[in-house]
């Protein structure tokens, strides 16, 4: 009995130093080195967001579905939008997609700009990085291209 008690323990022990290895583990690259740490994803309004990214946002569109501003820090000129849902993101993101650009994604905004701007903030306000593929020939059958696109880049 004493000898099971030991092995119990033991298989107990070792299952905790699993476990907070675990972690350091997830937090190596493939290579060995520290994984890209970034912060929790940030929320709030699109004036917190844009305070925690250290912006004095200037506010061009300000409707029900979605808000957005301009903001320039000392990383570059983005777009931040924030939407009144998650599908409404969505397909905000789909369609901006098919200009191309880099966009950090968070749950209810988008930061548009960049890759080196969006890299940078994602430093301060978390979320995901994605990329879009363009499919747009630059001519939108409207005398339009794709940086006049409503906002899809910063200007």
């Amino acid at each position: 009995m004493r000898t099971e008690r030991r092995t119990s323990t033991a298989r107990v022990a070792a299952a905790a130093l699993i476990s907070l290895a675990l972690p350091v583990l997830a937090a190596c690259d493939a290579d060995g080195g520290t994984a890209d740490a970034a912060p929790p994803t940030a929320t709030g309004t699109l004036e917190q967001l844009a305070a925690k990214a250290a912006c004095e946002p200037e506010i061009s569109t300000d409707a029900e579905e979605l808000r957005q501003a301009k903001c320039e820090t000392q990383d570059g000129a983005y777009v931040l939008t924030t939407f009144a849902t998650d599908r409404g993101q969505r397909e905000w993101i789909n369609e901006a997609n098919d200009y191309g650009g880099t966009y950090l994604v968070g749950r209810k905004w988008v930061v548009s700009g960049d890759e080196k701007v969006v890299t940078a903030l994602r430093g301060r306000l978390g979320g995901d990085v994605e990329t879009g593929s363009s499919h747009h020939s630059g001519n939108s059958g409207g005398g339009g291209d794709e940086g006049s696109h409503s906002g899809h880049h910063a200007s």
